[in-house]
């Protein structure tokens, strides 16, 4: 998709050894599901937080995680460069980057698939995510007010 990236805040560099992912002003819009201080984004840039583990989510983190797929895709809509970044890039962000494609008209599968060719075979390998989708996260949301 045309603007939209996904990424982490650490890579692992060519030395083999993790190195920070510092972004600056590259994008317009960075939305990070983790906060570690010092990787940016720098003065001007929207900034969205909100933090979800790599696990089972609650309502209220299915909410967040709803919320930010919109944001990215009105980001899109308006031209704006959409970075969405969790810890190295693979399920969280992946994740939201999904979601915003089934938005968008993709189905979740074709969003997985999509995401794994450009991104990394290794993408959305957190299986529970991968059901969140297919079963849509309005609906996984909905079940999981239920059980509370």
């Amino acid at each position: 998709m045309p603007g939209l990236w996904m990424g982490g805040h650490e890579f692992r560099g060519r030395s083999g050894r993790l190195e920070p992912a510092v972004v600056r002003d590259e994008f317009d819009v960075v939305q990070s599901l983790l906060r570690l201080p010092g990787h940016g984004p720098g003065p001007g840039v929207e900034h969205r937080v909100w933090p979800i583990p790599d696990g089972p989510l609650d309502g209220t983190q299915l909410a967040g995680v709803i919320r930010l797929a919109h944001a990215a895709d009105e980001a899109l809509d308006a031209g704006c460069r959409v970075l969405v970044r969790c810890r190295h890039g693979y399920n969280r962000s992946g994740l939201v980057v999904a979601h915003a494609l089934v938005r968008r008209g993709d189905t979740a599968d074709q969003a997985i698939q999509l995401i794994r060719a450009r991104r990394s075979a290794w993408a959305l390998h957190n299986e529970l995510f991968v059901e969140y989708l297919r079963t849509g996260l309005a609906t996984v949301r909905l079940l999981e007010e239920l059980a509370e």
